[in-house]
Parts: structure tokens; sequence; C-alpha cells
């Protein structure tokens, strides 16, 4: 049996405002025509199907789209809900898409799935466990005090459900096992919503393990693996969400297993998707228009540090918005200076004296303009004498 395994699309997500949909529906075009080039029998995915409990339509439309395509010619999808999706909703369609070869499953169940592989006859049972928060375990975790108990509680939970769903598996199956959550030594990022307060909602290794061939998670956008019996992997996403995730290369993997065999696995990198760069630049404002007019990262989104020694106006920061629509940040920084003043040192100091001092310390050693400062000492002087308020001895 031939397996794809993706997960955390977050359909919908944007950054800082800008739409990734465009860029979304060009990877579910080239992970069908993955789906296609390897002969996949099933895709599985691992939770995060959106970016929110209410995506917009054209994530969801997008979404229905993809696993309609992914599941031509006999083959089979299988999808969970992560911490970004409401279980219902993800679940919602199962009675018009289970004939056609996709399971949704949006709450934890006691049931694991059944699927036959229409290419090679084989049978295969999936222990899928959506992302089980404390709510959709049904159990009042948090009452424990200790952290330390809290988490022991909640990887219990998560292993016994594990263990339950896996004594469906045989010898004669392919037995797989599917999850979202946090598994104990990923490494995060963060465009990942946390699923757990301190370490209270992560999971032990040994709780997955039940024996799978392959335990297929979602959560971290990172593509690894995780420490433990038996091959566990996360998939991580198929873009990069967030500047935490700028140049990871992002990936699916393909999986090729028979019952009571060794998994064979291949990384398969993807193509679409706009990088996430961070620029340095050390050389002021010419530098940077430089890079630009080079064409450097053309097609990327970036976060640009600049090093000045004079503030930034607002028309430069214009100018370079006006000069390359990707840029999301922009973080002037400014040489170290000595601001810091003792208590005594700062009492005896005039007001605009503070006043630099303070945007000093805010800009990171820029100095403010003579205009500032007058607007600033002119607001002071009407906050010691409000209007109407001048020799008023009551």
């Amino acid at each position: 049996m031939r397996i794809l395994h993706t997960g955390d699309w977050h359909l919908g997500r944007t950054l800082e405002g800008r739409s990734r949909l465009s860029e979304q529906e060009k990877f579910l075009d080239e992970l069908v025509q993955l789906a296609k080039d390897t002969k996949a029998d099933l895709i599985m995915m691992a939770g995060d199907v959106y970016d929110s409990v209410n995506p917009p339509a054209a994530a969801e439309m997008m979404f229905y789209d993809a696993a309609a395509r992914l599941t031509e010619d006999g083959r089979q999808m299988v999808a969970i809900a992560g911490n970004h999706d409401q279980p219902e909703r993800v679940a919602s369609v199962t009675p018009l898409v289970t004939r056609s070869g996709i399971t949704l499953v949006g709450l934890p169940s006691s049931e694991p799935i059944r699927l036959n592989a229409a290419r090679t006859g084989e049978s295969a049972v999936i222990a899928a466990l959506p992302y089980p928060s404390e709510a959709r375990l049904g159990e009042l975790l948090a009452g424990q005090v200790d952290e330390g108990e809290l988490r022991l509680a909640y990887s219990e939970r998560v292993g016994h459900l594990m263990r339950l769903l896996g004594q469906s598996f045989s010898k004669n199956t392919v037995n797989l096992a599917m999850s979202h959550i946090y598994v104990l030594g990923g490494v995060e990022c963060d465009s990942e919503r946390p699923i757990q307060i301190g370490g209270a909602y992560t999971v032990d290794p040994a709780a997955l393990d039940i024996g799978a061939q392959y335990t297929a998670l979602g959560h971290l956008h990172r593509a690894q693996s995780v420490k433990g019996n038996g091959l566990i992997r996360y998939s991580g996403s198929p873009l990069a969400y967030s500047f935490s995730e700028a140049g990871q290369a992002k990936s699916v993997m393909l999986i090729d297993v028979v019952p009571g065999g060794t998994p064979v696995t291949e990384e398969i990198y993807l193509r679409s998707g706009r990088p996430l760069v961070r620029w340095t630049c050390t050389g002021g404002l010419e530098e940077v228009h430089r890079w630009l007019d080079d064409g450097r990262d053309a097609d990327a989104f970036i976060d640009l540090e600049i090093r000045l020694t004079e503030a930034m106006s607002l028309g430069d920061i214009q100018l370079l918005r006006k000069s390359r629509e990707g840029i999301i940040h922009i973080r002037p920084v400014y040489p170290g200076r000595e601001i810091e003043q003792t208590a005594a040192g700062r009492s005896q100091m005039p007001v605009h004296e503070l006043f630099r001092k303070f945007y000093q310390r805010q800009s990171g050693g820029a100095e403010p303009e003579e205009e500032l400062v007058e607007l600033f000492m002119q607001l002071v002087a009407e906050d010691e004498h409000p209007a109407g308020l001048e020799g008023d001895a009551s």
C-alpha cells in the first residue's frame, strides 16, 4: 500500500492580512498531481484542515474540491480535525462523501478506520485520533493542580485511547496511526497555536507505542521524526506560515508498506508556496534599494531588519512598501547607546531630555526630531495648565 502523509493545511490563513489562498490552491494542485504520479492508494491528512473554526467559504470550497480530486481513480483519503478546526464542521459532510472514499473524523472515537486499497487489495486499519482537547476527551483534567500530574494524566488518557484503537491491528492488515498532538521532543514554530499550557497538554511518545507500522502526526509545522518505538513523523505544513519557518523545506511523506513489513519512506519536497525570508541590512536604505533593484528574493515575503543611524521617515517606509509588495515587516535597528540613567539622575533631568532618552530607548537609539520634542513639550504644558483652569484657586 502506498500512502501520502500530509497535514496542517490551514486553508484560509493570511500573513499580516495578505491572502495565501492562491498559494494554497497551487499546493493542492501539486498534491493531486503527486497522488497521481506516485499511484498513491491513501492520503492521510493529519489535522488543521482550516485555520479557524469558522473558515471562509473559499477555503471550504477549496478543501471539498481537493478531496474530490484526491480520491479519483479509487484513491482514498482520511482527514482528522486539528486544534484549529471545529470538529463537527469538518465531519458534517460525511454522508455526502463517504461513498467517494473520503473519511472525515471530527471527534475522538473508540472505533478505528478500516479501508481496502483498490490497487493492491490490501486492507488497512487506522487508529485515528483527532485533536484530543480536554473538552473532546470529556474529562476535567485541568482540575488537577500539579502540572506534572496534569501532563501525565493527559498523556495516559491519549495512550489509553490509542491502545484501544490499536486492538484492531492484525498481522494481515497495514496498521497505521494518526493524530494531531504535541509529542514531547518535537520542535515548535511561532505559527503553531499552542495546544498545551506550559508542558501540560503534551504526549509522551510511549503513548503512541501501539504496534503501528507508521504513525502520521499533525500540529508541528517543521517536518520531523519523533523518537519512540516505531516510525513516528510529523509531515509539517505545506507552506511557511510565519517567519519562524523561514528557510524550512516543505514536504509530504510517501510511505510504502505491506502487512507485517517495515515501511519504506521518502520525503517529497514541494515546489508551491512563496518563500519567507529574513533580510538583515547593515548598509542602510541604499543597500536595501540596491537589493530590490537587483531582484533579490523577488517572489518572497520579506522580514526586513535595517540598521540605521537616523530615524526612518514615513516617506522612507512608504517608498519601501511600494518598491516590493512582499515586504511584510520593516524593523529599523539603531546603534546601541548608553541611555539608562539612575533614578537620581533622571529626576534632575529637564523634561525634554527625559523625553529624548525615552524616545532613544523605544526606538533603539534614534534621535527624535526637534518638531517632535516641541510638540511633546506643548502637550506637557497643556496638561500642567488645562484651558480655563489657570488661576483657579478652588
